[in-house]
């Protein structure tokens, strides 16, 4: 049978959805993966699929796998169920290649895989090396790539989000991301920020238009933004793997809460759905943990 028009009507059903071209890919790639191994869909091949994929990646990629499977496998129940009234030759003619379940339970979904979390994080620039890298660029002339660190790490901002950044965004002093979902998040910029930016980027003969833009007047893409850090990691011998964008908004996070207690507010602020996604930035380094025990283990 082939699946290849099943898999196709699954992922314009997420194109109507609003699904985001990157997870139809990635949907796309996994579904292919699958049928090329296996002829249909049944509780031994899924679990068989799942246990491979244990053996060949890591667990985030995994989930994300069995995630797209099992969002396939809600999209055939509900195709049964709506022709769960036809005959088998209505549903022979309804031109939809549907898979046998092999008696797949219509409720039946793959578990994700659990792993457990680092009780430290090395991975974060440290607020030394974070003000070192702003003075270092800010006293060699490199405003563009100062105020690009400045702002990744005093508003917590994606890098996806970074390069929307606008200058009548700083004259309002915010900025409002809309997501699929029609939900509005407010990205707030510090007031001392954005008069120091306005200063200067009027002064550079800017008065509209994005902050962080190449010779060509388009935007900085994320993977540059990635590259250029990691040399000026090296430039100014800072540990490489402690600075990408995300690093950023670590240092974000942990930061404001070394002064607020308020988690709801940050989870908020970085627009987390759950706050236990936002506990991850109270986790410290293996650094700072060995420092609390040194100060406070006196006996």
């Amino acid at each position: 049978m082939d699946f290849q028009e099943c898999i196709e009507l699954f992922l314009d059903d997420l194109k109507k959805n609003g699904s985001s071209s990157n997870t139809i890919i990635a949907y796309r790639s996994t579904l292919n993966q699958f049928f090329s191994m296996y002829p249909s869909v049944s509780v031994v091949f899924l679990r068989e699929y799942r246990e491979r994929l244990l053996k060949q990646y890591r667990s985030s990629t995994v989930n994300a796998k069995i995630s797209a499977l099992n969002r396939f496998l809600v999209f055939l129940g509900q195709w049964e169920e709506d022709h769960s009234d036809e005959t088998e030759s209505q549903k022979a003619g309804a031109s939809f290649p549907y898979p046998e379940f092999d008696s797949l339970p219509s409720s039946y979904r793959l578990l994700s895989v659990r792993h457990q979390q680092k009780t430290y994080l090395d991975t974060v620039i440290s607020e030394e090396d974070y003000e070192h890298l702003k003075t270092s660029l800010w006293n060699d002339g490199d405003i563009t790539w100062f105020f690009l660190v400045h702002f990744l790490g005093s508003t917590g901002v994606r890098v996806g989000e970074l390069i929307q950044i606008k200058i009548e965004h700083l004259r309002l002093g915010y900025m409002d991301i809309y997501s699929k979902g029609g939900k509005v998040r407010r990205i707030y910029f510090p007031e001392h920020l954005c008069r120091k930016a306005l200063s200067w980027y009027t002064k550079a003969g800017k008065k509209s238009g994005f902050l962080f833009t190449n010779k060509k007047g388009k935007p900085f893409t994320p993977r540059w933004i990635n590259t250029r850090l990691k040399y000026l990691a090296v430039r100014y011998h800072i540990n490489p793997d402690t600075v990408y964008p995300h690093s950023f908004r670590h240092r974000f996070a942990k930061n404001f809460l070394k002064k607020s207690n308020d988690i709801a507010l940050l989870a908020d602020l970085l627009g987390h759905e759950s706050i236990e996604t936002t506990r991850i930035y109270l986790t410290k380094s293996s650094l700072e943990q060995r420092q609390v025990i040194d100060s406070i283990v006196t006996w």
